[in-house]
């Protein structure tokens, strides 16, 4: 035989090899009478996670559409590992509330180390079993409603410079309007630095310090990481011998930094002191003797978390509202012109039914993936019992779900009203298993309270003095980006903001 037939069989002999690899468990969830969505070599059930075409979120929506009328789960291939797609509300309720026991640590904690990157593998959202428990109870008190009460005033200073710094905007602004998501970045950027830190961000200055800037390098590095996410779906193994850290080493020492200054900080002035985030937890660090990496840690959690995704909904809010300008001006009458206390801004029904509005068509998070713990058993449509054991993954299609006119009327409507109390509010969905942005349960996102309070003084303080208007450079579909691993508008949310006398 000649060499280059030689080579020629081996190169066919190897990517057989590799084919069987990808596919030789694709019958896993048929062996089990499970029906399962079709699947191919390398990207499993979503092949937008390569091609880059679409949204993830898509490939989902389609299998969701497919079979949500016929079956209450059906099997899909993460590359090539077998997971399950729950569609039903009554299950997806029982994984978050009731049967949490057997559903209670993320699947993104399967990929993280916390040895390698100490922010993100101390947060509570990827932390398993006793850890999350003891790291959430240690984290809640210092998110009560006192503790947000007292940072309040910060709160509203804050959107006092971040209204002065829109109307200077504005002024400079081009044709193309300005980028709510750079300005609400901006915002979520001093008015969390502020609140729990004590410092300021200088976001709304010509001189910034580089907290902004190095915030957008790590969420928007983030593909990194879903990439090796995907390479451990295709090989587990490779967990024993490397991790790639969220944050990398510059970032982590970038962020270590600022908490040991604001430490320093905050020891040094005593007289200075306030019952904030930070106070808090110089309190625990003294009650549990935790080292400074550890409080670092501990509260780099809630400060990263605040950034990105509260930014995220804020422009979307300020995109539906510019959008539908008679939900608009229902605001801007709920508030009138007097500045409000903390209780006021609690009690403002319908700014809070527009913020649950656009939580629900643009979730952050587009789909949830649960672990499970214990062994459960889930009734198919057809009767037969499936037993999921340990380290199975179940997905929850949160956009799919939000998006189901089954549950929600003219679900691509921007409807504020079904969230009203007199529609049976937040809780009716919530309860239903149909409302699912901050999860549900035992392991519903800590920081709720916080993250709803800054995007309603942030709103309050905007539609009060401007109107706000889509700017034609802005799409007018709800298009996701094709590769933001969180919901977002794809091309950008540019709007024009006209001062009101």
């Amino acid at each position: 035989m000649c060499p280059i037939s030689c080579v020629l069989l081996s190169l066919a002999g190897f990517l057989a090899l590799v084919y069987v690899f990808l596919t030789w468990n694709f019958d896993y969830w048929r062996k089990r009478g499970i029906l399962t969505a079709p699947s191919w070599p390398f990207v499993g059930s979503f092949p937008s996670i390569f091609t880059k075409k679409r949204n993830v979120a898509y490939d989902i929506d389609d299998i969701y559409k497919q079979y949500k009328n016929t079956e209450k789960v059906v099997g899909v291939f993460t590359t090539r590992r077998p997971q399950l797609l729950v569609m039903c509300p009554e299950y997806i309720n029982k994984i978050y509330t009731s049967d949490f026991r057997s559903f209670h640590d993320n699947e993104r904690g399967n990929f993280v180390d916390k040895k390698v990157d100490k922010i993100l593998g101390n947060n509570p959202f990827v932390l398993k079993g006793d850890e999350w428990k003891e790291r959430r109870a240690e984290i809640t008190p210092g998110l009560s409603q006192n503790r947000i009460k007292a940072v309040y005033p910060v709160s509203q200073s804050v959107c006092k410079k971040f209204v002065d710094y829109i109307k200077r905007q504005q002024r400079m602004a081009t044709s193309q309007g300005l980028d709510a998501m750079e300005l609400s970045l901006c915002y979520t950027t001093e008015v969390v630095s502020d609140c729990v830190l004590g410092i300021s961000a200088q976001s709304f200055t010509d001189t910034p310090t580089p907290l902004v800037g190095m915030i957008q390098r790590v969420f928007n590095s983030s593909f990194r990481f879903i990439f090796f996410s995907i390479l451990v779906n295709i090989w587990p193994p490779i967990l024993k011998f490397y991790s790639l850290p969220f944050f990398n080493k510059e970032a982590e020492d970038f962020f270590f930094d600022i908490m040991r200054r604001s430490i320093n900080l905050r020891r040094g002035k005593p007289e200075q002191q306030r019952d904030d985030y930070l106070n808090y937890m110089l309190q625990l660090q003294e009650k549990k003797g935790l080292d400074t990496a550890e409080l670092t840690a501990h509260t780099m959690t809630f400060l990263t978390d605040g950034f990105e995704t509260t930014a995220l909904v804020l422009s979307h809010t300020l995109l539906l509202l510019g959008r539908n300008p008679e939900q608009q001006q229902k605001v801007r009458e709920e508030i009138g012109k007097a500045d409000f206390t903390f209780e006021q801004l609690t009690e403002l029904p319908y700014l809070e039914a527009c913020i649950n509005e656009t939580l629900r068509l643009f979730s952050p998070q587009t789909a949830a993936r649960k672990l499970v713990t214990e062994p459960y058993d889930i009734v198919t449509k057809n009767g037969d019992t499936l037993r999921l054991s340990p380290g199975d993954v179940v997905i929850i299609p949160v956009k799919a779900i939000h998006h189901d006119p089954q549950y929600y009327e003219n679900p691509q409507a921007f409807k504020p009203e079904r969230f009203l109390e007199v529609n049976g509010g937040v809780k009716k969905f919530r309860d239903q298993g149909v409302f699912l942005p901050f999860g549900n349960g035992p392991r519903i996102c800590p920081g709720i309270r916080f993250g709803m309070t800054q995007l309603k003084a942030a709103l309050v303080e905007i539609v009060r003095n401007f109107d706000i208007k889509i700017n034609p450079k802005t799409r007018s579909d709800d298009q996701l980006h094709d590769t933001f691993f969180m919901a977002t508008l794809k091309g950008g949310i540019f709007l024009d903001f006209k001062e009101r006398q």
